[in-house]
């Protein structure tokens, strides 16, 4: 055997040759958590490559084992993929998505890459592919290569991985992002470095396959530099160990104990380093210093003195400042892991007395403004670990450390929402479908408490939720309240959609269930008896409409410009384009089959719905538009494509059509298939439990309940009852009872407008601890439903694995009455627990949960 570094360029480059997965392979297996890693090794080098006079080093990706085909010939090199399809399979996915992404303005690099990397131009079946996938994953691969749109097929794991890149392409191409497409594919092709194995003819690839898959469990970070920096202390060791090592491992687990080694090469100025290559990383210094035991040593005492300073990040309590503490707390809430680096600074220069606690406080309001003002300005959160990464290594040094690093996060390219931007998003942005629920609900208590009420409430004790003052399921009288105030280009249900979700429309309250989705009337009254004073301002209004909405949003406005500060001027700014690269980013992750309308685009934006078509119809490649319908699910009349490339290719009908779109009698686009405006937002969020209430999930019917208070299970039961039938209400005793006889929990949420019910299998404790297949809801005037979390099991095993997801969704679809599109897979689709009134109904969906726990049983017992 023989073997060797090289690149992907050099590997693929070339003759004409071909890479052949042999049969006794798996299929293409990856997951978005692999895919997600590879992309972020992958945008990391890209930045080295946008680094003026900086090399670094290529990032090794592993190995790749070849052995001579038996269709082997001299003309026509083939080669058996012992190791490393799955490797070899993702970066020829992510080379033809980006092939993909410019062949309408560079046709010509697109054609380039095409030859260069995936196919052997003058051949033509089979040999045309370099990379021959296995017999499972040949037709699906050749589809994604040879652009064969009608083929593909959305639910193998090649057509994933192919969207996952399709999509992050489409993000990359940013026109203010520090790399380009390009310097991405660069990155992939000549920056991911692979050690080249290759066997004789004769040698056993079987044994060589089950030699290199047979893997341990991997050591950590942290477990490997322990590890490295006791064997560099001979004499030292056992002193240092019970002095310095023993307190500090005592005081962090093995986890935070890492995120401090990281940290500390951060500070130390090495703002590149990432947490899996720590070891890697301060090997090399040490080594490269020549470093002795006195300097081994001095490297564990600085870390036990800097860990003190870290663990009060980690539990504010332990800060002895009072109004260090509080900011330090609202920061933890916040779950601002990304800003420690300039935490961990500040810690630092207050103990050395180059400044005070106030410098401290006044700095931490700065990073606090900067992450509120760019959370409700929608402004993507992917750039923050290296903006704060940054900051000890780039803060201006003619100034003090508070001002400058209020100069450094307004300098340009930070995206440091100033005031108009500021006042502009909190009138139309959808504020409730955009971060993580506890940091919706921080906004609403830092507002709250800057009315300086006489009375303050204790916001840790209170049970407060957000809650919509116009509901999210109006009723009619509140839709014709509504239409009053609509124009001729819009209806009242966009004008809903529109501004349910703004910040002038959302409070908070203990009082969620009985608010509900009342006429304004009975809320005011509620509200008025309220101790929040946000509260009673609501109901002084005597209406609540579109006008008052947005009444509300100016004071809002008002108070959150004094509460955060505002960048600096005259540092530069971010450009606008930011929402509609928000615009390209959900449409280019559109799953299969599925479109949307101006109007759910637009909500979704925070825009309206005419500015939308505008910026589409002008916009050239933007990936997917003419996936954007009327809300009748017709292609608007003003519709024409970007390119002449487009134009001449086929109409939009046909394309829509292969895209998976049906149409019904009329020429409507199913509306089976629409996502709205929610949907869109489910779709680019992340796939952590984060729904709106974010609220704990509890075991039991009486967790967490006092003697003579109504059960969390009561208190579902009571509101299903409410608006469903008594037959809905028993089927739904029955399927708990199953659920339980399987094995299963019932979870029940608790504080928010209407409770939920999850079906639990695993540890209680909450979602994260386990695994569910559907939250049921009740109504709240509409009926209840059952969610199906589709796009949480796309991040739980073994429903990592699509096909089995698309099984659950067959399986549902079997129900009389349910009807979910393939491309709702990536979302959490609504079935009507109405359904269950008939008996084949309930018979089905008993045994879909059977099947759900036996699959699940299966994997934790492999």
């Amino acid at each position: 055997m023989h073997a060797k570094e090289t690149l992907f360029a050099d590997l693929m480059q070339g003759r004409a040759q071909q890479f052949q997965v042999p049969l006794y392979q798996r299929t293409y297996s990856w997951t978005e958590k692999q895919l997600g890693q590879l992309w972020s090794d992958v945008v990391e080098q890209a930045r080295w490559l946008g680094s003026a006079g900086e090399r670094g080093s290529t990032h090794f990706l592993g190995s790749v084992v070849l052995a001579p085909s038996p269709q082997n010939d001299v003309t026509f090199p083939r080669w058996l993929v012992v190791d490393g399809q799955q490797r070899l399979t993702t970066l020829s996915l992510a080379l033809a998505a980006i092939r993909d992404h410019v062949a309408q303005t560079r046709p010509d690099q697109a054609q380039r890459i095409d030859e260069q990397y995936l196919i052997n131009k003058w051949s033509s079946g089979n040999d045309r592919l370099r990379l021959l996938p296995t017999q499972a994953d040949r037709s699906q691969f050749a589809a994604h290569v040879h652009g064969t749109l009608g083929e593909r097929d959305t639910g193998s794991g090649i057509a994933t991985a192919y969207t996952f890149f399709r999509g992050k392409v489409v993000e990359a191409a940013e026109p203010t992002a520090p790399h380009d497409v390009f310097r991405i594919e660069q990155a992939i092709t000549s920056r991911l470095s692979l050690v080249l194995v290759t066997a004789e003819r004769g040698d056993n690839v079987h044994r060589i396959f089950e030699s290199l898959n047979n893997t341990g469990l991997k050591l950590s970070q942290a477990d490997l530099l322990r590890n490295y920096l006791f064997m560099r202390l001979p004499t030292r060791g056992e002193q240092v160990y019970e002095t310095h090592w023993l307190p500090l491992q005592r005081s962090l687990s093995n986890d935070e104990l890492e995120q401090l080694m990281w940290l500390h090469l951060v500070l130390d100025g090495d703002d590149r380093v990432r947490r899996q290559d720590l070891y890697a990383a301060q090997q090399r210094r040490f080594e490269d210093d020549g470093a002795g035991e006195a300097e081994i040593e001095e490297y564990i005492r600085e870390l036990h003195r800097r860990s003190v300073h870290f663990r009060r990040l980690l539990h504010p309590e332990e800060e002895p400042d009072p109004a260090v503490r509080a900011a330090l707390r609202r920061l933890a809430a916040w779950q601002a892991a990304v800003t420690h680096p300039a935490l961990m600074l500040l810690l630092h220069r207050r103990e050395r007395e180059e400044v005070d606690s106030a410098d401290v406080v006044r700095a931490l309001a700065y990073i606090e403004s900067f992450l509120v003002r760019r959370m409700i300005c929608r402004i993507p959160t992917n750039n923050l670990n290296r903006i704060f990464q940054s900051v000890p290594g780039q803060l201006p040094l003619d100034v003090p450390v508070t001002e400058g690093l209020h100069r450094l996060l307004s300098s340009e390219n930070r995206f440091w929402p100033d005031d108009a931007d500021l006042r502009e998003k909190i009138r139309t942005a959808p504020f409730y479908q955009y971060g993580r629920w506890q940091q919706r609900k921080l906004v609403l208590q830092r507002l709250e408490e800057s009315y300086g009420h006489p009375e303050p409430v204790d916001f840790a004790a209170a049970q407060l939720t957000i809650e919509h003052v116009m509901p999210q399921t109006p009723d009619d009288a509140w839709l014709r309240a509504l239409a009053e105030e609509a124009g001729p280009e819009e209806t009242a249900e966009e004008l809903h959609a529109r501004y349910q979700h703004t910040l002038g429309n959302l409070t908070l309250t203990a009082v969620n269930a009985e608010l509900s989705n009342h006429p304004f009337e009975r809320k005011q009254d509620l509200l008025r008896c309220s101790h929040l004073e946000m509260n009673r301002r609501i109901a002084a209004t005597e209406r609540w409409g579109v006008r008052e909405i947005l009444a509300r949003a100016d004071d809002l406005a008002d108070h959150a410009i004094a509460l955060w500060p505002a960048p600096l001027r005259g540092m530069g700014r971010a450009e606008r384009s930011r929402d509609w690269q928000l615009a390209h980013q959900v449409l280019a992750a559109l799953p299969h089959g599925m479109w949307t309308s101006y109007g759910d685009l637009a909500a979704f934006l925070g825009s309206g719905a005419q500015a939308v078509g505008n910026h589409l119809a002008n916009t050239p490649a933007v990936v997917n538009a003419y996936r954007v319908l009327t809300s009748e699910g017709r292609i608007s009349d003003g519709f024409r494509w970007s390119t002449p490339q487009e134009a001449g290719s086929e109409d939009v009908r046909a394309r829509l059509t292969a895209d998976g779109v049906r149409f019904t009698a009329t020429g409507a686009a199913d509306p089976a298939q629409r996502l709205t405006a929610e949907d869109l937002a489910a779709l680019i969020a992340g796939t952590d439990d984060d729904r709106a209430d974010g609220e704990d999930t509890a075991q039991g019917a009486t967790a967490g309940i006092t003697p003579g208070q109504e059960t969390r299970a009561e208190r579902f039961f009571r509101q299903l009852a409410a608006d469903d039938s008594s037959e809905t209400v028993e089927a739904v005793r029955a399927l708990f009872a199953h659920w339980e006889a399987l094995g299963g929990w019932i979870g029940h949420g608790s504080g928010h407008v209407i409770t939920s019910a999850y079906l639990m299998l695993g540890e209680s404790g909450g979602p994260g601890r386990g695994i569910w297949p559907m939250t049921l809801y009740p109504g709240g005037g509409r009926g209840g439903t059952a969610e199906v979390v589709f796009q949480y099991l796309a991040a739980r095993e073994p429903f990592t694995d699509r096909a089995l997801r698309a099984q659950l969704l067959s399986r549902l679809n079997a129900l009389d009455g349910v009807d979910l599109p393939e491309g709702k897979l990536e979302l959490r689709p609504n079935i009507r627990l109405s359904l269950l009134e008939k008996e084949r109904n309930r018979q089905l969906l008993t045994e879909t949960l059977t099947w759900f726990r036996d699959r699940w049983e299966s994997r934790i017992s492999s």
